[in-house]
């Protein structure tokens, strides 16, 4: 057998194979309903409850239950609770802007505005008031709820004592911390 009938019988073969595998997955391909399947992956949420079941709602939240807190709270369990935000903020006098800004003396300050950061959202911006200890609770609780827009990717603070710990935390950072409330 020369070389000329080798190469004709290999080619043979290897085609047979291809066309023995490549079908399969052609088939599978065109065959494949993509209406079907969703891209990504759908993660589990807990549904809210629809009236008239017996599920209880989440109740919305109010500083109302966090001001008495904070006569009692703990900046130094609120430094620890920071550690969740050290990641993208800074809190020491004279602090870098890292992600978000630098947060010495947040408390008072006017809302979307640091001396440097200047890399703000239009909601933040667009944001009218100072952030009191009420407003920096409601925000820290729920950011895309109190300030829908804003790019801060963070689910929020949910535990009362935890989020009265993180104000009292904030407001000491300060050259002139506010009064917390009686």
């Amino acid at each position: 057998m020369d070389t000329w009938e080798f190469n004709k019988i290999a080619g043979a073969v290897l085609s047979a194979l291809l066309l023995a595998f490549g079908m399969g997955t052609v088939i599978e391909i065109l065959a494949s309903s993509h209406a079907a399947h969703k891209a990504g992956y759908e993660l589990p949420f807990k549904a809210p409850a629809e009236s008239g079941t017996t599920g209880a709602a989440e109740k919305p939240f109010s500083f109302a239950e966090v001001a008495p807190l904070l006569k009692s709270a703990s900046a130094d369990n609120g430094e620890v609770v920071f550690k969740r935000c050290a990641a993208c903020h800074t809190s020491d006098k004279g602090g870098p802007a890292r992600v978000g800004p630098n947060l010495w003396g947040v408390v008072g300050r006017d809302i979307g505005e640091s001396p440097s950061f200047a890399r703000y959202s239009a909601a933040l911006k667009g944001k009218e008031g100072k952030w009191t200890l009420e407003s920096l609770a409601n925000y820290l609780h729920d950011p895309k709820g109190f300030i829908p827009g804003n790019q801060m990717a963070f689910a929020g603070v949910k535990d009362n004592q935890d989020l009265a710990d993180l104000l009292a935390y904030l407001n000491k950072q300060s050259d002139s911390p506010a009064p917390l409330p009686n």
